[in-house]
């Protein structure tokens, strides 16, 4: 069985690895040419500049385009805006809001712990997500790349269509290939986007088995949506799943309820991790 992955996608995430070894080198490249006080006394001309740029921007903003912001023969290096970012960092962690770095670059954000307060300025309210919908997500996050058909042999239901589809909307998840059997099923992989939702810089940042052991604690700030069996879901808690199995067909609907969701994060990443240990077995001679 063989998978045919887009080379495009590939060859940006070996380049963006290659440029990240390069900003490592160019640091220390830095600290050999400048002196100490020379160096602080660049920071100290920088840090204003780069700080009026990334709240300005309104995105993540990498090494790259940082640079842009200079002309020529005034441009700093990739290393001395890396310690200048390090500095704004120190700067603000007495601050409502941080200096993180993602995978599309750095960028200013509100602290998690301040988000209850700062969430009230806008009318609508936080998107709630399925436990569904996050296993789906965890199981192409920690396996990538992998088909809808690999997905449903872990968590044991049907995926539906509305998941995969709400995930791609949101550009969490994409198609880098198919793969070559009959039918040629989409292989789903994460995006830039879901690592900077998270502040992730790169999947290597997602939490191992071991750390998943305390999953149940996470289900009150994801306000995942999972009502008890006892009760009947009103229009406002009903799940993803179950507003698709009341409005498409019954084929879509056969594994939406909650009682078919009903399995922890971490029973997913078991099921994985037990699944590759199977396939490592299986290509054994």
């Amino acid at each position: 069985m063989s998978e045919e992955i887009n080379e495009e996608d590939t060859a940006e995430l070996d380049l963006e690895n290659q440029e990240e070894l390069e900003d490592i080198e160019d640091a220390e490249e830095t600290e050999n040419e400048l002196s100490e006080a020379e160096t602080q006394a660049r920071i100290a001309q920088l840090k204003p500049i780069i700080e009026g740029a990334l709240l300005a921007a309104g995105e993540a903003l990498k090494l790259t385009r940082l640079q842009s912001l200079f002309d020529e023969h005034d441009m700093p290096s990739k290393g001395l805006l890396v310690e200048t970012l390090r500095v704004l960092q120190a700067d603000h962690v007495d601050r409502g809001f941080e200096l993180v770095e993602v995978a599309s670059g750095w960028r200013f954000q509100v602290k998690e712990g301040y988000a209850s307060w700062v969430n009230r300025l806008w009318e609508e309210k936080p998107q709630k997500y399925s436990r569904a919908l996050l296993e789906t997500l965890a199981l192409i996050a920690y396996r990538q790349p992998l088909t809808r058909g690999d997905i449903e042999e872990v968590r044991g239901v049907a995926v539906s269509s509305h998941i995969i589809k709400t995930l791609a909307e949101r550009e969490w998840v994409k198609v880098v290939g198919h793969r070559d059997v009959p039918g040629r099923p989409a292989l789903y992989a994460t995006t830039r986007q879901f690592l900077d939702y998270f502040s992730l810089k790169s999947l290597d940042e997602l939490p191992t088995l071991g750390e998943l052991k305390d999953i149940d604690s996470l289900n009150a700030p994801l306000e995942l949506i999972d009502p008890p069996a006892s009760e009947t879901p009103d229009a406002e808690t009903l799940s993803e799943e179950q507003e698709v199995a009341s409005g498409e067909h019954a084929n879509d609907a056969d594994g939406l309820s909650s009682e078919n969701t009903g399995s922890s994060l971490l029973d997913v990443a078991e099921k994985a991790d037990e699944s590759d240990q199977e396939s490592d077995l299986s290509d054994e001679p």
